[in-house]
Order: structure tokens, then C-alpha cells, then sequence
């Protein structure tokens, strides 16, 4: 099985390639920042045996270069069976604030990409009858978070994107769900003070982060056979927040 996941150079997309690469399964990881540091996490990731990982940097809120990173897909290993798109940035801030660029960023790295790629990827999975596709989603994109507002819309909307792409996909076999994370011990947390950690995680049923390895069991599921009822759904690995 070939995977190409997005935002994979560290924190929940990297754990997500490498529990794909531990399973066997080719992987092509892509980053928006330097080809040197992607390039060292692929090396590290082909030390463990298994599957083959590469890697290309580019920047998925823009269409060319997803489809470079797809031509580059298919160069290494051929048809991408399975596709995470996790790529995505946050913007913690005031709404009335952020400037139009910025918001405009948030939309386009945490949804846009998510079109760019599924639209890229869809065509060889409808002809071939089968495929994957998983989107990495937030709690917030169902509750909203204050201060989070643009991050919120941007997450919802990869929700109903995820269920009405389901709906189109599925006659031709091909399955997409979201997986919508609580609060991951990853670096997009790392702003966060001592006792808003302690508060958030009073919030929480399990009391802790969750880590990134569990959401990338949970990507491993939906891309498998035992998942082959399962299309439209958002998962939530949030420890019951």
C-alpha cells in the first residue's frame, strides 16, 4: 500500500508515517519547510524497517504543488492508495485582529489543501474502484474555540467536506472519513501555559494530552480492511473531551 501523507516532517503527521512505514506500507511525506530537515526525518524513518519512506517539501495550500508532490508520488512508488491530508497551521487570536492575511493563510493550509489533494487524488482511486482518504480534524471544527475562531471555521469545514466527499466517493469504493483530535501533546500546543494545560486536561474524561502515535492508530485503522464499512464518519481521539 502506497500513503502520502501531509505535514509529516513532525508531530501527528509524523507519527502517522512512521506507524504506516513500521506497518510495511510505502510512504511519501511532504513538509512546507526545508527539503534538508524532511530528508533527515525520511532517513530516520527507513532505519526502522518496513516500509520505504521519501519525502518532498512543498507547499499543499497551492494547487501546482500538489501536483508536484503527487507527480513525485508516482515516480517512487505509483497509485497513492491511501492519502492523509494533516498538513495545517493555527492562529491563536483575537478574530477582529488577524489581518486578512491571515486568515486567508489558516483557510488555505487547513482546507484548501484538503480540496487540492483530494481533487488530485480521487480520479486514480474512482478508476481503480478503491481507496482511502483520511483528514485530520479538531474538536474545535464542532465546538469552536475562543480565539481559535479561524481555526474553527477551517476544521468544520474539512467535517462537511469529508462527509459530502464520502457520499460522492463511495459508489466507486473509495472511502473518506476525518479523524477529529482533542488536545495532542504536539508542538501547536506548545504556546500553552502551565495552568491552561492543567485546565484543559481537568476537561478531560482520560486527564491527559493525548499523543500523536494514538491518532495515528487510529489513520492506520481507516486505511485497512477492518475499516471497510466505515465512510463519511469523524472519529473523534479526544479522550472524551
Amino acid at each position: 500500500m502506497n500513503a502520502l501523507v501531509t505535514g509529516s516532517s513532525r508531530g501527528i503527521g509524523r507519527s502517522v508515517a512512521e506507524r504506516f512505514v513500521r506497518a510495511g506500507h510505502n510512504v511519501v511525506m511532504n513538509c512546507l519547510t526545508s527539503q534538508e530537515r524532511l530528508e533527515a526525518v525520511v532517513r530516520e524513518l527507513n532505519a526502522l524497517g518496513g516500509g520505504q519512506a521519501v519525502g518532498l517539501s512543498a507547499d499543499v495550500a497551492e494547487y501546482s504543488e500538489c501536483a508536484r508532490l503527487f507527480s513525485y508520488a508516482e515516480k517512487n512508488f505509483g497509485d497513492v492508495d491511501v492519502l492523509v491530508n494533516n498538513a495545517a497551521v493555527s492562529y491563536v487570536g483575537l478574530f477582529h485582529e488577524m489581518r486578512p492575511e491571515d486568515y486567508s493563510r489558516v483557510i488555505n493550509v487547513n482546507l484548501i489543501s484538503v480540496m487540492n489533494m483530494c481533487a488530485l487524488a480521487l480520479p486514480p482511486m474512482l478508476r481503480r474502484r478503491g481507496g482511502a482518504i483520511i483528514n485530520v480534524s479538531s474538536v474545535w471544527g464542532r465546538r469552536g474555540a475562543s480565539c481559535e475562531a479561524a481555526y474553527s471555521a477551517s476544521k468544520g469545514g474539512v467535517n462537511a467536506f469529508t462527509r459530502a466527499l464520502a457520499k460522492e466517493a463511495g459508489p466507486s469504493g473509495v472511502r473518506v472519513n476525518a479523524v477529529s483530535c482533542g488536545v495532542i501533546d504536539t508542538d501547536m500546543n506548545a504556546f500553552l501555559l502551565s495552568d491552561e494545560k492543567t485546565a484543559l486536561i481537568e476537561e478531560i474524561p482520560l486527564c491527559r494530552f493525548g499523543l500523536p502515535g494514538e491518532v495515528a492508530e487510529a489513520a492506520l485503522f481507516l486505511a485497512g480492511a477492518g475499516a471497510a464499512y466505515i465512510t463519511g464518519a469523524v472519529i473523534d481521539v479526544d479522550g472524551g473531551y
